[in-house]
């Protein structure tokens, strides 16, 4: 599964790492063995306790079904998007933008799934999912969700490095009054900042670099620490 971006009021691009289809799968699949548990527990319960005769399987088709029926509505709206599954594997069901899905949505996702996957045994889930390119079924399409992977991916992006054209021209040799650690910090809080839309950290992030290095520009606080990271690398792979 690939990657997608929205972008904020603030124009700040917002990118999602997609959980994978066969995380999706891995998630369902442990859920499953959990609820097996749960039947065979409660089984083993209700026989010890003799209540396994015809006039009390009422009983134990309440406690099976009930819990069973709500599991993924009840530990999504607990565990903030995820069923035990989901936790284990790393992902989480959130709103397109990143933020928490409402009680609404929830419960549109939670329908949809009767159909989806309990109804057309998740054929209809696996086919949205892998034709929609952001993670969604079509219970995510109509409550305005996907299903991300909350999985760290370590690449070239997650250090100092950053990738620069051969013929890259810098334009604030300051930027050597950093150190790798400065770099580091810089980026990572750049990063999260650009991620969760929050362009008042960028801002001050802004302030912060400009004190520390003493320059003096009219970039934008986005296109400034672009520049400053990409400056470094160029400065650095120099020496």
């Amino acid at each position: 599964m690939s990657n997608f971006s929205i972008e904020t009021a603030q124009n700040v691009s917002i990118t999602q790492q997609v959980a994978k289809v066969s995380t999706r799968i891995s998630a369902f699949l442990i859920d499953k063995l959990i609820n097996i548990g749960y039947i065979i527990a409660l089984y083993m319960i209700l026989k010890a306790m003799d209540m396994l005769d015809l006039e009390d399987l009422w009983i134990m088709y309440t406690l099976l079904a009930l819990p069973l029926f709500f599991y993924s509505l009840y530990f999504e709206m607990l565990m903030n998007g995820q069923t035990p599954g989901k936790y284990l594997t790393k992902i989480r069901v959130t709103n397109i933008d990143g933020s928490t899905p409402t009680f609404g949505g929830y419960i549109i996702r939670w329908i949809a799934r009767l159909i989806e996957i309990n109804l057309a045994s998740g054929s209809l889930a696996l086919l949205t999912i892998l034709l929609n390119g952001k993670g969604q079924r079509l219970g995510d399409i109509a409550a305005g969700t996907s299903v991300i992977s909350e999985a760290p991916q370590m690449s070239i992006t997650d250090t100092i490095l950053e990738k620069i054209d051969s013929n890259y021209s810098p334009k604030y040799p300051q930027v050597t009054l950093l150190t790798d650690h400065d770099i580091q910090t810089i980026k990572e809080i750049y990063k999260d900042a650009k991620r969760h839309g929050k362009h008042d950290v960028i801002i001050k992030l802004d302030k912060k670099v400009k004190l520390l290095t003493q320059i003096t520009t009219a970039e934008t606080p986005l296109s400034f620490i672009d520049t400053i990271l990409k400056d470094y690398n160029f400065y650095t792979q120099q020496m």
